[in-house]
């Protein structure tokens, strides 16, 4: 194998290949499935959040009256600019030179070489599709009620309001206090705090299916004596551990839900520091089917260099951008990923929050 072909072996189009033949067989993210993605050109974003509301009456009319005008329920246009994300790996001259020696004796050296190369592309897509699924867990578990996107790092701040006059935190946010807490077992009633959260998204015409919340929040369900005593009424007999099956069938059974999904990916932040996509103490109640649409812009890459001689580009996952080139002084190799992505949340009325602990 010369330099050439092995240029050709860790190409964009190379990784690309690979990485939708390893996404066949990959479980996707929770928010990929709820905020399907979409594709746009540019940066501007625009979307209507509305309230459906339920439904009101006609107004009594005689014959040949003119017909009176209702208001549209709730119906916003929100508008914003989508952002950008860009990084990349650089092979160095001297892994160059490692790659050449390996590539001139046959060494089978030359393999681990081009698995680090595409394990270095594969990172830089798995951390492109992080952005994304970390704006969505935001949106549904928002702290302190505050619906919004907040990513601050490399000197850029991209921070947007979904609920800038607070509308939805006093109707759909519900941050329990006292006995109420469900880390007071004696007295947290969590099937209660869920009727309550149902019957607010109910008087906005919503039909409450999910409850996601992660599995610290999901065990003190374990503990309270709610939870027991409703196990016990529901099949007769009493237990001294239930199991997360047990738990989740009395939740489902007595809330009158579709199913709890008790979600655990974690994701490391631009420090380095791991953290959950579901925080510790907050419980999502969603509808059934998309909550809104994960939408990809047109980065510059995708736009102005793909099919030009100057750089080597490829797209995946509807927008991200896998993007190479080689520089002459010094001699690297560099390779980049970029994403223009924002998720719009026309549901979000129809979604309710509750905050179980201090």
């Amino acid at each position: 194998m010369d330099f050439t072909a092995f240029r050709e072996t860790i190409s964009p189009a190379a990784v690309a290949a690979n990485w939708t033949e390893a996404a066949s067989n990959r479980v996707p993210y929770l928010g990929q499935t709820l905020f399907p993605a979409k594709k746009k050109a540019g940066l501007d974003l625009a979307w209507i959040k509305g309230n459906k509301g339920v439904p009101v009456s006609l107004k009594p009319s005689t014959f040949d009256a003119k017909a009176t005008f209702r208001d549209r329920i709730g119906v916003q246009k929100v508008e914003t600019e989508m952002p950008f994300f860009r990084e990349g790996y650089k092979l160095k001259e001297k892994d160059r030179q490692e790659i050449l020696r390996a590539v001139d004796t046959n060494d089978p050296y030359v393999r681990e070489v081009i698995a680090r190369v595409f394990d270095d592309a594969q990172n830089l897509i798995e951390g492109a599709l992080v952005v994304p699924e970390r704006m969505i867990m935001q949106l549904l578990f928002p702290v302190g009620g505050e619906v919004g996107i907040s990513i601050k790092a490399n000197g850029v701040d991209y921070t947007y309001e979904y609920d800038a006059n607070d509308v939805w935190k006093g109707t759909n946010y519900f941050p329990l206090t006292g006995n109420a807490l469900w880390t007071a077992i004696a007295t947290a009633d969590p099937f209660s705090d869920i009727q309550t959260a149902k019957d607010a998204v109910a008087a906005k015409g919503g039909v409450t299916s999910y409850a996601i919340m992660n599995s610290t929040t999901f065990r003190l369900l374990r503990g309270i004596t709610a939870v027991k005593t409703r196990f016990l009424t529901a099949n007769g007999m009493a237990a001294g551990y239930l199991s997360d099956a047990d738990i989740a069938n009395v939740l489902k059974d007595t809330c009158g839900l579709a199913g709890v999904i008790v979600y655990d990916k974690q994701y490391a932040n631009e420090n380095k520091v791991v953290s959950k996509f579901v925080p510790d103490g907050y419980v999502s109640l969603i509808p059934d089917g998309a909550l809104g649409n994960t939408w990809r812009g047109t980065t510059p890459e995708e736009a102005d260099l793909l099919g030009k001689a100057v750089a080597d580009v490829a797209i995946v996952e509807n927008g991200i951008a896998i993007t190479q080139e080689t520089t002459v002084n010094p001699v690297n190799v560099n390779t980049y990923a970029s994403e223009i992505v924002l998720p719009s949340f026309e549901r979000m009325d129809e979604v309710a929050v509750l905050k179980v602990t201090a």
